[in-house]
């Protein structure tokens, strides 16, 4: 394990392949300054000994400790583990700690890379852990490349005009294989050591070239990050944890790069492509059931106090939309903890979650996200829209007067009510705020791939035999 010190370091040894608004920019540009110090807390409460055991693991391959985000789940305790660390890292960095993508990726492929060796007489698996241990061994940093950026989506990765529109492999040769194409929507890749990439959907007869997963340092020959930088308002005078926080999202270009052998996870095998995408997918979706509570935990939070800072905490129309959000709050995470329960273990010996209770959390969550910032601007008001700017606060002839104004509780020092509504200015009226809810919506899949998969998981025959049995109707014979 690493200090947080030491992973900054890390990052000033990267070269430069990250693109901000037309400009190439090292990584450490004030304009992604909130994403390296939202990362580094996870080095920081690593160290916490108050929390050993839920921000560390123990290596399944090493007996080391290890950061929680570089470990593979070997039971339900792990994911049980992994869901409160969750929880807890992320009502210090509203609603996201960025380092979940990595780990979630990391556990797909412990699984399906056993399971290629197994069908297939392959020697995946045998490279990744020699990966994962050099992985734990350096406490490093993953993003996940997963999302294409699909061109037409009504044609399939083969029919489509440009071919690289799906990343693919290009060439394979004796030392490795090269790959050309593009991954978009990746959270912090311009802050992590490594790129894991994998296959984004299922695939056909004649798609063997885009079944493809590999690792790749960040900074790799041929690879450039596509930058957005989203972080809160910056502030002058009234400091505060939101406002030094931050993240990134990249499109991630491979130009005919060129990848080892030892590197590669997975490389024409289609009926395992999507297997992995849906099985990422799958270990994503449980990590929402402890960031996604955590979202709720801040926006309850922020309601309630401002209720109160607006006199009206007791009002009963109040009391039951904060008593809907916490029933999203915990029934999301109550199905993160059934998921894990209820989960089992692979052939690879990595725990595997259960899919539909996992699904239902994540499409209860991404329905719920706007309901939850509706009842927090609801009962906020207006303010969060229109505060004035920082400096109006301190400039002296108008400094006074939003003293004055701005007064709600005569028991609340005004400072604390400005305070109160630039927060809520910043989680739902900010365009930081607007890229966490767009992401509450998709990260992880959007609620129609929740549904297609519990669709897809759930024994809708057996819930028909109870009601044959009930109704006296004869079972269905198979």
């Amino acid at each position: 394990m690493i200090t947080s010190q030491q992973y900054r370091e890390r990052l000033k040894r990267l070269k430069s392949n990250v693109f901000i608004d037309g400009e190439l920019v090292d990584r450490g540009d004030s304009r992604m300054q909130g994403e390296i110090n939202t990362l580094a807390i996870t080095y920081d409460m690593a160290e916490d000994p108050s929390l050993e055991g839920i921000t560390t693991a123990t290596s399944h391959l090493t007996g080391e400790k290890i950061n929680r985000f570089c470990h593979i789940h070997q039971n339900s305790e792990d994911m049980l583990a992994r869901q409160k660390m969750t929880r807890h890292y992320c009502t210090h960095t509203w609603g996201c700690i960025l380092r979940c993508m990595g780990c979630d990726a990391l556990n797909a492929l412990s699984v399906v890379t056993h399971e290629a060796d197994q069908k297939y007489g392959t020697e995946y698996n045998a490279r990744f852990l020699k990966y994962l241990k050099w992985f734990q061994e350096n406490d490093l940093v993953a993003a996940a490349a997963q999302t294409d950026v699909k061109g037409d989506r009504s044609k399939r990765p083969h029919q489509q005009a440009d071919p690289d529109l799906y990343l693919h492999v290009v060439s394979r040769g004796e030392d490795g294989i090269v790959v050309r194409g593009a991954k978009c929507s990746v959270t912090m890749v311009s802050h992590a050591d490594e790129i894991l990439v994998m296959p984004t959907r299922a695939f056909v007869e004649g798609e063997e070239d885009y079944a493809v997963s590999f690792a790749l340092p960040a900074d790799h020959e041929g690879v450039s990050l596509i930058t957005r930088a989203a972080s809160p308002r910056a502030r002058q005078q009234l400091k505060a944890p939101i406002a030094e926080l931050g993240s990134t999202d990249s499109v991630v270009v491979f130009d005919d790069v060129f990848v080892p052998w030892d590197r590669v996870f997975l490389c024409g095998e289609k009926e395992l492509g999507g297997r992995l995408a849906v099985l990422f997918a799958l270990y994503h979706r449980h990590s929402y059931t402890g960031c996604k509570p955590a979202v709720s935990d801040i926006i309850m939070g922020a309601t309630a106090l401002v209720a109160e800072y607006n006199g009206v905490e007791r009002a009963d129309h109040i009391r039951h939309k904060l008593a809907d959000m916490i029933g999203v709050a915990e029934l999301v995470y109550s199905t993160g903890i059934a998921g894990a329960v209820m989960g089992q273990k692979s052939s690879s010996g990595t725990y595997i979650p259960d899919v539909v209770y996992v699904n239902v959390g994540r499409r209860h969550a991404g329905e719920n996200v706007y309901h939850e910032s509706d009842i927090l601007a609801d009962i906020s008001g207006g303010m969060s829209a229109t505060l004035p700017p920082e400096g109006d606060f301190f400039n002296e002839k108008t400094g006074p007067y939003l003293e004055k104004y701005m007064m709600r509780n005569p028991n609340i020092p005004a400072e604390y009510q400005h305070r109160c509504f630039r927060f809520i200015s910043d989680i739902i009226c900010s365009s930081f705020g607007a890229v966490w809810q767009i992401a509450g919506i998709h990260g992880g899949g959007s609620p129609i791939m929740e549904t297609i998969a519990i669709l897809g998981n759930y024994d809708l025959e057996a819930k028909k035999d109870v009601a044959r049995y009930l109704a006296g109707i004869p079972k269905k014979k198979s």
